[in-house]
């Protein structure tokens, strides 16, 4: 089939590195504007729009998907199917109506669980213990099309969401890949979605991922695990920001108010509503990261120190 591909991050890549060395051809791809990064604050173009750029495939950067200009540029393209993986952006009905095949969403949840935009991030911080990949045809309504096709993954306890989102990434481009030649063979159709265990995934903000310490350490390290690598966990210390790694429930320790710093020599544990948990790296503002235990020397924490 004729394809154009919309993506935006990373998380795209393998999916659309999966397309581009089929047998269907991969005639643009869709992408969100440049934007900028990195401490220079530079411009720069998305990692879907590099990876096109590289292999000679027409890049669209549309501000909006329903610029007059993209829509022209897509029905002279004429696609029989537009596959979309964590593109950014609502498509209009003008642009949905194009394709004949439609826009085919890779979405990293088991659906109709976790419509939305941070599935991943949402699932471990609900303490689930499966989740999945599903492509879908995409309608009008958040996540709400019909399933072409799903994988399950399970969630480890350790996993962060980028450990997670690069397992499901990896394996639903080999679903989404299938999923397109069973759609140009014939062979698949989509079927509507559970009206049962429908549940939203909104975006965790970078204040979401402000600890807590009068939680249970369950949901603090669920917490962390969700916001790393984004939006970050973070904690204050002495009214400076510290950025937080991932973190070690210990049950075994000896009980410590919510906060309440424990140095060791090799390890630094924090009070929680239930038991400790124990430190991994950590960020101070404007510092590079380190162990938990550096810091903890660095900063010699004593008295009614805490974290809050």
């Amino acid at each position: 089939m004729r394809l154009v591909f919309a993506g935006t991050p990373e998380t795209a890549l393998p999916a659309l590195t999966a397309l581009l060395g089929s047998s269907h051809e991969v005639a643009a791809v869709v992408t969100r504007p440049d934007g900028r990064s990195g401490r220079g604050r530079r411009l720069s173009a998305s990692p879907v729009a590099s990876l096109a750029a590289e292999a000679g495939v027409e890049v669209l950067k549309p501000a909006k998907a329903r610029d007059p200009e993209f829509l022209d540029r897509l029905r002279e393209i004429a696609p029989d199917c537009c596959p979309v993986v964590a593109y950014g952006a609502l498509l209009p009905r003008e642009a949905l109506d194009i394709p004949r095949h439609g826009w085919v969403n890779l979405h990293f949840s088991l659906l109709p669980a976790w419509r939305g935009a941070a599935p991943v991030q949402r699932a471990i911080l609900h303490g689930d213990d499966v989740t999945g990949a599903a492509t879908f045809e995409i309608e009008e309504g958040l996540d709400t099309g019909p399933v072409y096709g799903v994988l399950t993954e399970p969630i480890l306890p350790t996993d962060t969401t980028g450990d997670l989102l690069g397992r499901l990434a990896v394996a639903g481009a080999s679903l989404l890949l299938d999923t397109m030649n069973g759609i140009e063979a014939g062979v698949l159709e989509p079927r509507p979605q559970s009206t049962e265990g429908v549940s939203h995934a909104a975006k965790l903000t970078p204040e979401d991922g402000h600890v807590d310490w009068k939680s249970p350490a369950q949901h603090v390290d669920r917490l962390v695990r969700a916001c790393t690598p984004a939006p970050g966990a973070w904690t204050n210390f002495r009214d400076t920001r510290v950025k937080l790694g991932p973190v070690r429930p210990v049950p075994e320790a000896d009980q410590l108010s919510p906060g309440e710093l424990h140095a060791g020599k090799n390890e630094v544990l924090v009070g929680t509503a239930t038991h400790p948990v124990a430190l991994g790296e950590v960020q101070p503002q404007g510092k590079r990261t380190m162990a938990a235990a550096d810091w903890a020397r660095g900063v010699n924490p004593i008295g009614k120190d805490a974290l809050h």
